[in-house]
């Protein structure tokens, strides 16, 4: 069997386990290439206008597997990653709507992962799609179980100070990205589906780099840590992405070499118009909201972080100025 997946949503967090669960089947795995404007403009045709941008994305991946030769696309309907979490609703919607605005889709594998109370969902669901594919439940069981170590791989390498997306090239093979030093250390937030797609994110990493800012991702920090932080709001955040960047940005704003950040969010997204201004009102560091859709040009995005990290620059002189004595010290010798 050949099955498809989308480069596009949880792919950038969860695609190790996915294909490592699929070759334990001895599933051939095909991936959609990088996102690019041609699959946008066939995503957003496609898709209903009150989707959020890195679902029409989707569609366009979506689009470009079933042209090609696959027996499947996997498309899973994603609820809860974690106990006591959500996943934003639309996830769950997700299959339906491709079945019904997309003629001639391959057959989608619409596993419904919730963990939400406990994992006895999660395995009735796996031996249902068992039966179905009239595959052994307990290999498939087995299956799943051996490829969440996939996931703890890519998180570890993540942690060396590499993004999802750069994480995913160093766990199939490739060679490590050069991380380059700068002046500037800026803490990034945002969706991984939209910070690590270039094209949704309009080249942001690359970007401050070649501003020389360092990027720093809740990926790359101790995830308890981030868990602690979070619970110091007096109620408990249920989405998961949207406690791990509460607990990113409050982590990072107590971190006296982060001069700043920068929370990247899609236009319409239900979740993150709340999140960013949690954030906004809680963090004391300089704090830039910048907000994408199909619409937006790189041109734009770079005149903002040029001015964001010019401004970060001249905060740091001007504190650097304060700090001199008055009384000249630094200028006599007694």
């Amino acid at each position: 069997m050949r099955v498809g997946i989308p480069r596009g949503l949880f792919f950038y967090h969860l695609y190790p386990q996915w294909k490592t669960f699929f070759n334990y089947l001895d599933w051939e795995v095909a991936t959609s290439p990088p996102t690019n404007k041609k699959m946008v403009e066939a995503g957003v045709m496609m898709a209903v206008s009150e989707a959020c941008f890195p679902v029409k994305v989707l569609y366009g991946h979506i689009l470009e597997l079933a042209g090609r030769e696959v027996d499947y696309i996997f498309m899973p309907r994603l609820v809860s990653i974690e106990r006591r979490s959500y996943i934003c609703p639309k996830f769950m919607g997700i299959p339906d709507m491709l079945r019904a605005q997309i003629q001639g889709l391959p057959p989608l594998i619409d596993l419904c992962i919730d963990v939400s109370r406990n994992e006895g969902d999660l395995y009735r669901e796996l031996d249902r799609w068992s039966k179905k594919m009239g595959l052994k439940s307990g290999r498939v069981r087995k299956a799943w179980n051996d490829s969440t170590r996939a996931t703890c791989e890519l998180e570890a390498i993540c942690r060396q100070g590499h993004t999802l997306g750069e994480g995913i090239g160093v766990w199939e093979g490739k060679p490590a990205a050069k991380r380059g030093t700068g002046d500037l250390t800026i803490g990034v937030l945002g969706h991984c589906y939209a910070l690590n797609d270039r094209l949704i994110s309009l080249g942001l990493f690359e970007r401050l780099r070649e501003m020389g800012a360092a990027a720093v991702t809740s990926e790359m920090l101790d995830p308890q840590l981030i868990e602690e932080a979070a619970a110091r709001l007096p109620k408990r955040v249920f989405w998961t992405v949207g406690r791990t960047m509460v607990g990113t940005a409050l982590l990072l704003d107590q971190n006296p070499g982060v001069d700043g950040m920068i929370y990247l969010t899609c236009f319409g997204c239900g979740s993150d118009s709340m999140m960013a201004k949690i954030i906004e009102h809680r963090v004391n560091k300089p704090f830039m909201l910048l907000t994408v859709d199909e619409h937006s040009g790189e041109a734009g995005v770079v005149t903002r972080l040029e001015a964001f990290c010019d401004m970060l620059r001249r905060k740091r002189r001007l504190e650097l100025a304060h700090n001199l004595s008055p009384y000249g010290e630094f200028l006599y010798s007694h």
